[in-house]
């Protein structure tokens, strides 16, 4: 969903923007896509486009199935040390997507991008993505190539109600509420930063900008909304929006989930200039908005053979001449 976004937002800039991924995108064909498994050894070799910036969002996004299935988390793992040995390779910077997953379950009001702790990993999902973003400072100090990452939280809002494809918490609990279906809550006593979509596209675009620019100091930034909510807070919002009260059916956390997340922003204020411009209840109208337009899955797509399963993790998106994206 966030490759999309940002994709379309960059072409609407007048960049020139190319994807690659397992799957064709089943929202827009105004982004040029390669398919290909990141996976695959030596798979971007053949990847020919320019580019003056990568951006790598891939990744199974399901934390829990990870817990389920590590070799999930494995997969993650080798999609960013392929996009990292692409950027070495072609000498151009990088901006690596990563997770509020990396902290934990940290004693924080808000979290600062130093609270990080490898013995507070709580999930395969999570150990991985510091795995990556360890590699990925390896490769800034070694190579001398200019690297960021950005640690999202709980992005939603557009692009993201394939619920056959990837179970999102906000959609799913879009859909539920308004068939008058119970939702399940796993942790009453999870709070969580939620981003709307167009607040985590501004904060991508404002990276590459300062990267291409030169100017950035920074080599990790939190992107987020800095404000807390419950579960049962988004169940309510939703309900109110959708003008059905929920029925909540309230389950312990499951294994791997983390319990506590409220960004601290300093940094992405300070090097970027990023503010959220859209809360949770403003954020959920607008998703809700969006979803009445696009209701159902897209329509089902099949990959070309030697793809390996399962096929749900977007590989990478490349831009030339600008930028390029992985999603």
């Amino acid at each position: 969903m966030i490759g999309t976004s940002l994709g379309l937002a960059l072409l609407d800039r007048g960049a020139v923007v190319a994807g690659i991924d397992r799957r064709a995108n089943p929202w827009t064909d105004r982004i040029p896509t390669t398919l290909m498994d990141l996976c695959a050894a030596g798979a971007l070799n053949a990847f020919d486009w320019p580019a003056d910036i990568v951006v790598h969002l891939a990744a199974h996004a399901k934390v829990h199935a990870t817990v389920r299935n590590p070799q999930l988390a494995y997969e993650n793992f080798i999609a960013g040390a392929a996009v990292l040995e692409l950027a070495r390779l072609r000498r151009v910077p990088l901006i690596l997507g990563s997770s509020r997953e990396v902290y934990g379950n940290v004693s924080r009001t808000r979290v600062g991008e130093k609270a990080v702790f490898v013995d507070k990993s709580a999930s395969p999902y999570s150990a991985t993505k510091l795995a990556i973003e360890a590699l990925g400072h390896s490769y800034r100090r070694c190579y001398a190539l200019p690297i960021v990452i950005l640690r999202f939280s709980n992005v939603y809002g557009r692009y993201d109600n394939d619920l056959d494809r990837l179970e999102r918490v906000v959609p799913l609990f879009i859909k539920q509420i308004a068939a008058a279906s119970p939702v399940v809550i796993f942790g009453a006593e999870k709070r969580l930063d939620f981003t709307f979509i167009d607040d985590c596209v501004a904060g991508i675009v404002r990276t590459i900008e300062a990267t291409l620019g030169g100017g950035l100091t920074e080599h990790v930034i939190n992107i987020a909304s800095g404000k807390g909510y419950s579960l049962m807070d988004l169940a309510t919002l939703i309900g109110e929006a959708v003008g059905k009260p929920p029925t909540v059916v309230l389950e312990s956390t499951r294994a791997g989930e983390v319990v506590h997340y409220v960004a601290r922003l300093d940094i992405a204020r300070r090097a970027l200039g990023y503010r959220s411009k859209v809360m949770l209840p403003e954020g959920i109208r607008r998703a809700l908005a969006w979803q009445s337009g696009h209701r159902g899955a897209p329509p089902a797509l099949v990959l070309e053979a030697g793809y390996c399963e399962p096929a749900s993790m977007p590989a990478a998106a490349l831009a030339s001449g600008a930028t390029t994206i992985s999603t």
